[in-house]
C-alpha cells in the first residue's frame, strides 16, 4: 500500500512552487536590461511678464556690487555711521563684516561702472531701461572684473572695458582679460617707469646694501626719474632703483591715507624721541595695510602730542 506523502514534504514542495517564475516572465527577459518608459513632460514657455521679470531681475544681480559701492559712498560722505562708530572703517567692519581694503574697492569699482556707462553712451544712440542702462550694453557684474582699470585714466576706462568684451565674444570679461588689456594699454605707453607720484611701495633689498634694514618697508613715491623713484620712507628719503621696488597696488584713497600716515610717523621721528619711539615707528613703517588700527592709531596721537608739548 502506498503511504500518503508527508506534510513536511508538501511543505517543501509548496516553498519551491513560490520560487517558479510566473508565466508571463520567460527566461529571456532580464530585469536588469528591462526597457524603462518615461513621459515627457512639456515645459512651457516663458510668458512676456516672466521675461520681463527674469531680465529686470538678472539685471538686479548683475548690478549688486554697483548699488553696494553707491550705498557705501554716500554713507561714508554723509557720515551716517557717526551716532555708533567713531570711524567709518570700524562700521563697516562691525556692520557687514567688510574690510577697509574691500570697501574701498567697492566704491572705487562703483565709480569706474560709471565712467564706462557715461563713455558707452556718449557714442550710442540708445534707449535707456529704468535701471539707466542701455539695453545691448554689457556692464561689469563683480569687482574683481574692474580692479584692473583703477590702473588707468577714467577717460581709457571705457574704451579698455569695451576691448575686454570684445575679447570676452561680447560677454562679460573675467578680471583675468580685463587685466591682460590693462597691460597691453600700459605697454604701448612705452614709459620705463611706471610708478606714479604717490604711490605706495615695499622695499625689496636684493643684496643691496645701501637698502640694508629697509627690506619690507613701505613709502611714498615723491619723484619718478627714468630707471629709479624717490621714496620718502617713516625715517627719510631714498633714491631707489625700480628692481628694488614693488607697488602695493593700494587704490588712490589708500595712497592718499597712506601719505597721511607717513607724514605723521615721519614728524615724530624727526623729533628725536628715545629708541624705544623709533623702535615703534619703525614697526609702523614695515606694515602691510593701507590704515592704523585702534591702537596704533592712540600710541601716535600721543607721540604726537609729546612732541606738540
Amino acid at each position: 500500500m502506498t503511504k500518503p506523502p508527508r506534510k513536511r514534504n508538501k511543505a517543501t514542495s509548496a516553498t519551491s512552487s513560490d520560487d517558479t517564475p510566473p508565466d508571463n516572465l520567460t527566461q529571456e527577459e532580464n530585469p536588469v536590461t528591462a526597457t524603462i518608459t518615461v513621459t515627457a513632460v512639456e515645459i512651457p514657455e516663458l510668458i512676456e511678464q516672466e521675461i520681463r521679470d527674469r531680465l529686470h531681475l538678472e539685471r538686479k544681480v548683475e548690478r549688486a556690487f554697483f548699488e553696494a559701492g553707491k550705498a557705501l559712498t554716500e554713507l561714508r560722505d554723509r557720515r551716517l555711521y557717526r551716532s555708533t562708530h567713531q570711524t567709518f572703517e570700524e562700521y563697516c567692519r562691525d556692520r557687514f563684516s567688510y574690510t577697509y581694503r574691500h570697501v574701498n574697492y567697492l566704491i572705487a569699482g562703483s565709480k569706474i561702472v560709471d565712467n564706462i556707462k557715461m563713455g558707452t553712451n556718449s557714442s550710442q544712440n540708445e534707449s535707456q531701461d529704468e535701471m539707466g542702462t542701455n539695453s545691448s550694453q554689457i556692464l561689469p557684474t563683480s569687482e574683481v572684473q574692474v580692479r584692473p582699470l583703477t590702473k588707468l585714466e577714467p577717460s581709457q576706462q571705457p574704451e579698455a572695458w569695451q576691448q575686454a568684451v570684445e575679447e570676452a565674444g561680447g560677454k562679460v570679461p573675467s578680471g583675468r582679460i580685463v587685466k591682460d588689456v590693462v597691460q597691453r594699454i600700459m605697454e604701448r605707453a612705452k614709459i620705463p617707469n611706471t610708478y606714479q607720484i604717490g604711490e605706495v611701495c615695499q622695499i625689496v633689498v636684493k643684496d643691496n646694501p645701501e637698502l640694508r634694514g629697509k627690506g619690507g618697508c613701505w613709502g611714498i613715491v615723491n619723484q619718478v626719474n627714468d630707471f629709479s623713484c624717490t621714496v620718502k620712507l617713516w625715517d627719510g628719503g631714498y633714491t631707489v632703483g625700480l628692481q628694488h621696488l614693488k607697488s602695493y597696488n593700494y587704490l588712490p584713497a589708500e595712497c592718499e591715507q597712506m601719505q597721511v600716515i607717513c607724514d605723521r610717523i615721519n614728524r615724530v621721528y624727526s623729533s628725536g624721541l628715545e629708541e624705544s619711539v623709533q623702535k615703534f615707528l619703525e614697526s609702523l613703517g614695515k606694515l602691510n595695510r593701507a590704515y592704523l588700527t585702534g591702537l596704533e592709531e592712540k600710541l601716535l596721537k600721543v607721540l604726537e602730542l609729546e612732541i606738540r608739548d
